[in-house]
C-alpha cells in the first residue's frame, strides 16, 4: 500500500528542480512512505470521515449486515452479478500436463472504439486543480538504456518493475538494474541466453529487494540474487511450453510467486531449498482452456499492515477475458468471489489493482477492475467468523477506454487511456484533476508477447486482440510515483505538493488561480493533497502564510500597473482599494497601497492624524482602535524617517531623500489642511507629543543619529527643537514626566560632542522651577525621577549646582542631593538623604556598608560615614533593629558599649540587644568574633525579664557567655521562679531547683485549697498540673546521676506537697478537687516507680494519715495501679532477656561452626600469579586459603601488601575480594566494615607438601589453625546478616542495667545518660527470630 506523503521532508523531495534528483529522491521518498503509510491511513481515517458518507459508496442503512450468499447474489443497476465461479474451474488438484489447450472466445463486435457508446464526460475541474502531476524524465537511466542497444546489443526495453532498484528487461534477454543514483549496479543475463530464451517478458521483485524474477517471452523464468548477481534458478518446466510469460508476480511470502502465461493459464510457483538445492514446484490455479487469464494481481500489504486479519489468506485477483476471480492461496485454495464484466468492448484491456483505504473507521483493501470505460470498486473484509466479505463500491463511468490503472494513494487515481493520455482522478468525488499528454514518452507495448510470437503465435484471437493494447510491463508504481517505461527512455510521475501547485501557477502568472487553490487548501476542499497534514488550526495557518504572500505579490504587479496619470479608471480602482482597506481596518494594507502603488507618504499620515487628534485634543481617553492607530503611525513616521518601507522592505534608495524631507515638512506644518480658526500652531507635533511624548522623542532621537551633518539637516533638526520648546513650555497642557521628557532630550542632544543644536539656558532654569517649585504636591516621585533622568542626561551642565542643591531640599528630592553629593563625595550626608526619604530610609544600611567595606574610598570619606552613622544610631536602631546590629557587629565590634551609652531609650536599647545577641533573629552574626562582654549579655537578659518574661528560659537555652551567679540574681530580682530553678539546676544545684519548683507548687496547691465552688471552669487547677509536670521533668532528668537517698529526697517531698491538700477534712475540699488531686497523685506515684523502690513508695503512703487511717479500699486504686505497672515491667524485662539469651546461644553455635568449618578452595592456581600452588620446589612456600575459595602463594599475597600485623599476629586478606570491593587492609573493628560488602576472608595457613626436604631454609607452618581471625570473620557475617545492633553490645547493656540496680525494674524513662544506650536508641528494634543459616 502506498499513500500520500505527509511529512516535510518529503514535500521537500516532491520539489526537486532537475530530473537527475528525481530518482534519488524518489527512493528516499519510499523510505518515508513505508514508515508513514499506516500513519497516512490513520489520519485518513481521522480527517476523512467527513467526507466518507453512506450514499458515496451506495451502502444502504440495514439493522443487520449481509451475508456473503446475498452479496454474491445480489445484481446492481446494469444487470451485472456476483456468481460464486464453479470449483471446478480451479485445478485443486495436480492437473494433467496436456490440459492447456485454449478455446476462442467470440467477439461479435471489435470495430473503433469511437464508434461505442460512451458514458457521460466527468466535470473538468482542472481549472480549480491547478497542475497535480509533476513528470521528469530520468536521464541518466534512459541514457543508459539506448547505449546498452547501442554498444552490447541489448536490445530495445521490453519491462520494468520498481522497488528501492529499478529493473528494466530487454528484447535480447538481458535484465539492467539500476540504484537510486541511476547508476548501473548490474546487468543480469547475456545475449545468447535472450537467443534461447527471447525478449524478457514479465519482471517482478520481492519485498526486501534480494530476488528478482524473469519471464521470457519463451516461456523460461529465470531467479537472480541482487546483492551478488548470481543465477540461483532457471525454472523451464513451470508451465506448459510453447507460451509466453505475460506476467510473474511475487507475493508477501518471499517462497510463492504466481505466474501467468499467454495461454491464459495461472500457476503458483513454491521456491524451496532442500539439502542445499534450490527447487521450484508449479501447481496450476487457473487452466486457460476455461478462459484465458490475462491479468493477474496479487494483494500486497506493508510492514505495518502485515497483521491485518485479511493478509493471512494472501488474497488473488484475476482477470480473464470474462469475468474476474479473486481467490486465497492459504491456508487453503479456495474461490472467494467471481464477477463476469457484462457488455464490454472485446479489445478493452482488462485491470486489475489492490490498495489499503479507510473506510467507515476501518483499513481494507480495495480491489478497483475494469474493462473499458467503467472502473469498479470492490471493498474486501472480513468479519468476526473469519469468513471474506465483498462489498460493491460507487463505480466511476468515463469515456475514454483505459489501458492501465494505478492507485498513487488511497484518495487518487491516475488512469492512462487508449490515446495515451493521462487522466488524475479524486476517488471518492469522481472528479478529474487533470489531464497529461504523455505521448512523448513512446509507451512500450506488449503486444507480441500475448500474441506469443516468439513460440509461433499459438494464441487465441480474443487474447490477440487483447494484447493490441496491452502495457501491463511498461508500468510500474512503487512510493506513490508511476514509472512509465517507453522506446528510449523511463519517466517519473508523482504528485505535487501543495506548495508546489501554487507556485507552479504562480511561475506562469495565473494569480488568481493560485489565490483560488490556497483557499481550498486553506478550506480543506482541495483533492490530491500532499504535504498538508496534522492539526487543521496548524493547518490552516501555513496556508494563510502563503495566502498572504501571494496577495503581496498580487498587490505589487497590481499596484505596478497604477499609472501617475492616465485614464480615471484606473486611478478610481486604486482609490477603492483604499476604501476598502480603511473600511475593513486594514491600515498596513491602506499604507501599502499608496506607498507602493502611488509613491504618496504623506496621505496615510494626514488620514490616521485625523482620526487620533480630534480626542487627543479634546482631553479624551482613546479607544483601544484609536491607540492602535495612534502607534502604527508612530511606527511609519519612524519607517519613513529612516529610510525603510512600511511594513517591509525598504523605499527605493533614490527617494529616500525626498521622502524624508516630505515627512519632516509635514511634521512641521504651522497649520493642517481644513484647519478651524480654533487650531493651535504645530497640530500635527502637538498631536504626536500628546499620544506618546517619550516614544515620539525617541523616533526624532533616532532620526537625528542618522541625519549627516549637512546645512538642511542642522536647519531641519534646530527647526524641531525650537517647534517642541515652543508648544511644551508655553502650554500648561503637559504632564512634569512630558516636559521632562522633554528636557531629557535635549540634554542628550546638547551632550553629544558633535552638537549643532542651540537652546536658551533660562529655558533649563525655567524647567528647574517647574519641576521643583509645583503648585500643589501631587506627582511628587515623578517630578523627581524627571529630573533625576534629565540630570543623569548631561542635563546637570545646565544648572547651577548649588541652586539646584537648595531647590531639590526645598521639593524634598533626596533622590537629586544623593546625586549631587555624590559628585561631590559627601558620603556622609548622603546618610541624611536616606533617613528623610521614606520611600528609600531602608537602603540606608545597606549604603552604609557599602561605603564602609567596597575598597575605592578614602579613609576620610569611611571615616566620616562612621561618624554619621554612630550620630544617628539610635534612629537606624529604631528603623529596623536586626539591620542595626548586623551593621555595628561587622563594623562597629569594638565599640558596642559606646553604641549601648548611646541608646538611652531602653526599648530601643532592648530590641537592639535582641537582635545583637539572640541567634533566632536571622542576622549571620559570629559570635566569636563578636567578644561580647558577659555583662551586655547579663544587660540583655534584664531587659528581657522587663519587657518579655515568657521568652527568658529559650532565650537562656541559646545564649551563651552569661555568669550564672549574676543571671541568677536577676531572674529573682523579677521573681521568675521558673528561669532561677533553670539556671540553678544548670549550675548543679539539683535541690535548691527543686526547692523552687516545689514551693512554686505548694503555692499554687494553696491557692486551689482556698478557691470556693466554681473551680469546674477555672483555670488555677490547670496551673496546678503543669508546676507538677515541670516537677517531675526535673526529677526524671537527675535522678540517673543521684543515689536512692538523694532520689527520696527529690520525689518524697513532691509526693508529700501533693497530699497535703488531701489531709484537711473533706468537708473542707470540694469533693471534684479532691478526685483531680487523686489523679495527679496517681502521675506522680508512676513517675517515681522508674527511680524509687516500690516497698519504699508503699510504706510511705501508708505511713500518711490521709491513707493509713481510713480503709484499704481508699488506696487500692493507687497499689492496683502501681502492682499492674510493675508486672508489665518485669514481664517485659523477662522476655527480653530470654530472647537475647537464646540469640546469643545461637551465636555462640554459629561461631563455633564456623571455626571447625574445612576451607575448599576452587581452583587449584594462585589467584595473583596464576601459577599452580605447587610450582615452586626449591623453596618454602606457605599456601593462603581463604573462606571465599581464593588461593594464594603466601610470597604473592606480600608483594600485593595483603598482610596486616596485629597484636604481634600476622593477618591476611583475600587480594581480589579486597580489590574489587576497594578494601585495602583488614579492619581492626569489624563494627567498621560497611554492611552488605563482600569482607576479607580470613585465612587458615598450611604448609606447602611440596617443599624441597633438603632445602635448609624450608619455613614450617604454624600446625595449629589461627582461631582469632576466623571468629572475626564468622562474626562479621553474623553482623552483615542482623542488621542491628550487635547481641553481645545488646547483653552487655542489658547487664549493666541489671547489676547497678537489681531491684529496678527495666525502665525506658528519659535521662542524660540514657542518650548513648541502645535501648534509647529510635532505630532499635527486637528481632524475634534468628536470622538465616548462610551457606558458604
Amino acid at each position: 500500500m502506498e499513500n500520500e506523503p505527509d511529512h516535510e521532508n518529503v514535500e521537500q523531495s516532491l520539489c526537486a528542480k532537475t530530473s537527475d534528483e528525481e530518482l534519488n529522491k524518489s527512493f528516499n521518498l519510499e523510505a518515508s512512505l513505508s514508515k508513514f503509510s499506516y500513519i497516512d491511513l490513520d489520519k485518513e481515517l481521522e480527517f476523512k470521515n467527513d467526507l466518507i458518507d453512506d450514499k458515496e459508496f451506495d451502502i444502504p442503512q440495514v439493522d443487520t449486515p449481509p451475508t456473503l450468499e446475498s452479496i454474491l447474489n445480489e445484481t446492481d443497476d446494469e444487470d451485472e452479478s456476483f456468481v460464486l465461479e464453479d470449483p471446478t474451474l480451479l485445478n485443486i488438484d495436480t492437473i494433467d500436463s496436456h490440459s492447456y489447450d485454449t478455446s476462442s472466445v467470440a467477439s461479435s463486435d471489435s470495430g473503433d472504439r469511437t464508434n461505442l457508446k460512451r458514458k457521460k464526460k466527468l466535470p473538468d475541474s482542472f481549472s480549480l486543480h491547478g497542475s497535480v502531476m509533476r513528470h521528469s524524465l530520468l536521464k541518466g537511466i534512459s541514457a543508459q538504456i539506448v547505449s546498452a542497444a547501442d554498444k552490447v546489443d541489448a536490445g530495445l526495453p521490453t519491462a520494468i518493475a520498481v522497488s528501492s532498484l529499478i529493473a528494466v528487461g530487454t528484447s535480447h534477454g538481458l535484465a539492467l538494474i539500476f540504484d537510486q543514483n541511476q547508476a548501473l549496479r548490474l546487468c543480469l543475463g547475456s545475449t545468447s541466453v535472450g537467443g534461447q530464451y527471447g525478449a524478457i517478458s514479465a519482471l517482478s521483485i520481492n519485498n526486501d529487494c534480494s530476488r528478482l524474477l524473469c519471464g521470457f517471452a519463451k516461456g523460461q523464468i529465470t531467479m537472480w540474487d541482487l546483492a551478488s548477481g548470481k543465477l540461483l534458478r532457471s525454472i523451464t518446466d513451470a508451465h506448459p511450453p510453447g507460451t509466453a510469460i505475460l506476467h510473474i508476480k511475487f507475493t508477501d511470502d518471499p517462497t510463492l510467486a504466481i505466474c501467468n502465461d499467454s495461454g491464459g493459464s495461472v500457476f503458483e510457483l513454491t521456491f524451496k531449498r532442500v539439502m542445499g538445492v534450490r527447487t521450484c514446484e508449479s501447481r496450476c490455479l487457473f487452466s486457460g482452456s476455461k478462459g484465458e487469464v490475462c491479468c493477474i494481481e496479487p494483494l500486497h500489504s506493508k510492514p505495518e499492515l502485515k497483521d491485518h486479519p485479511i493478509t493471512q489468506f494472501s488474497l488473488l485477483a484475476m482477470a480473464s477475458l470474462t469475468k474476474i476471480l479473486v481467490i486465497g492461496l492459504k491456508p487453503s485454495l479456495k474461490v472467494w468471489m467471481t464477477f463476469p464484466y457484462g457488455r464490454m468492448d472485446p479489445s478493452s484491456v482488462p485491470l486489475l489493482a489492490w490498495h489499503f483505504v479507510a473506510v467507515q473507521n476501518y483499513v481494507n483493501p480495495m480491489l478497483a477492475f475494469c474493462r473499458g470505460d467503467v472502473v469498479h470498486f470492490l471493498l474486501v473484509k472480513r468479519d468476526e467468523s473469519g469468513a471474506i466479505h465483498v462489498t460493491k463500491q460507487k463505480h466511476l463511468h468515463l469515456y475514454y477506454d483505459l489501458i492501465n490503472f494505478t492507485w498513487i494513494n488511497s484518495r487518487t487515481v491516475v488512469l492512462l487511456d487508449s490515446v495515451e493520455k493521462l487522466h488524475v482522478i479524486d476517488r471518492q468525488t469522481q472528479e478529474e484533476l487533470e489531464t497529461v499528454e504523455i505521448s512523448e514518452v513512446q509507451l512500450v507495448y506488449n503486444s507480441s508477447h500475448f500474441k506469443s510470437l516468439a513460440t509461433g503465435g499459438n494464441v487465441s484471437q480474443a487474447l490477440a486482440l487483447v494484447g493490441e493494447k496491452a502495457c501491463y510491463q511498461s508500468i510500474s508504481s512503487y512510493g506513490g510515483q508511476i514509472f512509465y517505461l517507453g522506446t528510449k527512455s523511463v519517466y517519473v510521475m508523482m504528485l505535487r505538493s501543495w506548495r508546489e501547485r501554487v507556485d507552479h501557477l504562480l511561475k506562469q502568472d495565473c494569480l488568481t488561480e493560485a489565490l483560488a487553490l490556497a483557499w481550498s487548501f486553506h478550506e480543506g476542499k482541495a483533492k490530491a493533497v500532499v504535504g498538508l497534514s496534522g492539526d487543521a488550526s496548524k493547518r490552516k495557518a501555513i496556508v494563510a502564510d502563503r495566502m498572504v504572500e501571494i496577495l503581496f505579490h498580487y498587490a505589487d504587479r497590481a499596484l505596478k500597473k497604477c499609472p501617475d496619470q492616465g485614464k480615471i479608471q484606473v486611478m478610481e480602482q486604486h482609490f477603492q482599494v483604499v476604501l476598502m482597506c480603511w473600511e475593513n481596518r486594514l491600515y498596513d494594507a491602506m499604507i501599502y497601497v499608496y506607498n507602493r502603488g502611488m509613491n504618496e507618504f504623506i496621505s496615510p499620515m494626514e488620514k490616521l492624524f485625523r482620526v487620533i487628534a480630534p480626542p487627543l485634543n479634546a482631553g479624551k481617553t482613546l479607544t483601544d482602535e484609536q491607540v492602535v492607530m495612534g502607534n502604527k503611525l508612530l511606527v511609519y513616521i519612524s519607517c519613513c524617517l529612516a529610510g525603510r518601507a512600511y511594513p517591509l522592505g525598504d523605499i527605493p534608495e533614490d527617494l529616500v531623500p525626498l521622502v524624508k524631507n516630505q515627512v519632516f515638512e509635514f511634521l512641521i506644518r504651522l497649520h493642517s489642511a481644513e484647519a478651524s480658526p480654533e487650531e493651535e500652531i504645530y497640530p500635527y507635533i502637538r498631536t504626536l507629543l500628546h499620544f506618546d511624548t517619550r516614544e515620539f522623542l525617541n523616533v526624532l532621537a533616532l532620526t537625528f543619529e542618522d541625519f549627516k551633518n549637512d546645512k538642511q539637516a542642522v536647519e531641519y533638526q534646530q527647526r524641531i527643537v525650537d517647534i517642541l520648546l515652543k508648544v511644551m513650555v508655553e502650554n500648561s497642557d503637559f504632564t512634569p514626566s512630558q516636559v521632562g521628557c522633554l528636557f531629557t532630550f535635549l540634554a542628550r542632544q546638547l551632550a553629544k560632542p558633535d552638537n549643532t543644536l542651540f537652546v536658551n539656558r533660562t529655558l533649563f532654569d525655567q524647567v528647574l522651577e517647574f519641576l521643583c517649585s509645583p503648585d500643589d504636591d501631587s506627582r511628587h516621585s515623578e517630578r523627581q525621577q524627571v529630573l533625576l533622568e534629565l540630570l543623569q542626561a548631561g542635563g546637570i551642565v545646565q544648572f547651577e549646582e548649588s541652586r539646584l542643591i537648595r531647590m531639590a531640599e526645598k521639593a524634598e528630592f533626596y533622590q537629586i542631593c544623593e546625586f549631587m553629593y555624590e559628585r561631590e563625595h559627601q558620603y556622609d550626608k548622603i546618610i541624611d538623604c536616606y533617613l528623610r526619604d521614606p520611600l528609600r530610609e531602608e537602603e540606608v544600611f545597606n549604603y552604609i556598608h557599602n561605603i564602609l567595606s567596597i575598597p575605592g574610598h578614602s579613609p576620610e570619606e569611611k571615616q566620616s560615614v562612621w561618624q554619621k552613622a554612630m550620630d544617628h544610631i539610635e534612629e537606624l536602631v529604631s528603623l529596623k533593629p536586626c539591620k542595626a546590629a548586623e551593621l555595628v557587629a561587622t563594623h562597629f565590634s569594638g565599640h558596642i558599649e559606646t553604641v549601648i551609652k548611646k541608646l538611652q531609650n531602653q526599648v530601643l536599647l532592648f530590641k537592639f540587644l535582641r537582635s545583637l545577641l539572640d541567634p533566632r533573629e536571622g542576622i549571620h552574626i559570629n559570635q566569636e568574633l563578636l567578644q561580647i562582654s558577659p555583662c551586655i549579655t547579663e544587660q540583655f537578659i534584664e531587659l528581657l525579664c522587663q519587657f518579655n518574661p515568657t521568652q527568658v528560659i529559650e532565650t537562656l537555652q541559646v545564649l551563651e557567655c552569661y555568669r550564672l551567679e549574676e543571671t541568677i540574681q536577676i531572674t529573682q530580682k523579677y521573681q521568675l521562679h521558673e528561669v532561677t530553678a533553670y539556671l540553678l539546676e544548670k549550675k548543679g544545684d539539683i535541690h535548691g531547683a527543686f526547692l523552687i519548683m516545689l514551693e512554686r507548687l505548694q503555692s499554687k496547691l494553696q491557692e486551689v485549697t482556698h478557691q470556693g465552688e466554681n473551680t469546674k471552669e477555672d483555670p488555677s487547677l490547670k496551673d496546678v498540673e503543669d508546676t507538677m509536670v515541670e516537677t517531675i521533668a526535673l526529677c526524671q532528668r537527675n535522678s540517673h546521676n543521684l543515689n536512692q537517698q538523694q532520689r527520696e529526697a527529690l520525689w518524697f517531698p513532691l509526693l508529700e506537697a501533693m497530699m497535703a491538700p488531701q489531709k484537711l477534712s473533706s468537708s473542707a475540699i470540694p469533693h471534684l478537687h479532691s478526685e483531680a488531686l487523686k489523679s495527679l497523685t496517681m502521675q506522680v506515684l508512676n513517675s517515681m516507680a522508674a527511680f524509687i523502690a516500690l516497698p519504699s513508695i508503699l510504706q510511705r503512703i501508708l505511713q500518711d494519715p490521709v491513707y493509713g487511717k481510713g480503709k484499704l479500699g481508699e488506696i487500692q486504686g493507687l497499689i492496683l495501679g502501681m502492682l499492674d505497672t510493675f508486672n508489665y515491667e518485669q514481664t517485659l524485662l523477662e522476655t527480653t532477656t530470654s530472647l537475647l539469651n537464646q540469640d546469643l546461644h545461637w551465636s555462640l553455635c554459629n561461631l563455633r561452626a564456623s571455626v571447625t568449618r574445612g576451607l575448599n578452595p576452587k581452583q587449584d592456581y594462585c589467584s595473583i600469579c596464576l601459577q599452580q600452588y605447587k610450582r615452586r620446589q626449591e623453596m618454602a612456600d606457605e599456601i593462603i586459603v581463604f573462606s571465599c575459595g581464593h588461593l594464594y602463594h603466601s610470597f604473592c599475597l606480600q608483594n600485593k601488601e595483603c598482610t596486616v600485623e596485629f597484636e604481634g599476629q600476622t593477618r591476611w586478606t583475600c587480594y581480589k575480594c579486597s580489590s574489587s570491593n576497594k578494601v585495602g587492609k583488614l579492619s581492626e573493628n569489624s563494627s567498621e566494615i560497611k554492611k552488605g560488602r563482600i569482607t576479607p576472608s580470613q585465612v587458615k595457613m598450611s604448609p606447602s607438601y611440596h617443599q624441597s626436604k633438603g632445602d635448609p631454609t624450608a619455613k614450617k607452618g604454624t600446625s595449629e589453625p589461627v582461631l582469632d581471625p576466623q571468629q572475626i570473620q564468622a562474626f562479621d557475617q553474623l553482623c552483615r546478616l542482623y542488621r542491628g545492633s550487635s547481641r553481645l553490645a545488646l547483653l552487655t547493656e542489658l547487664s549493666q542495667n541489671r547489676s547497678s540496680e537489681s531491684y529496678r525494674p527495666f525502665s525506658g524513662s528519659q535521662s542524660a545518660p540514657a542518650f548513648n544506650s541502645i535501648f534509647q536508641n529510635e532505630n532499635f528494634q527486637l528481632q524475634l527470630i534468628p536470622p538465616p543459616v548462610t551457606e558458604d
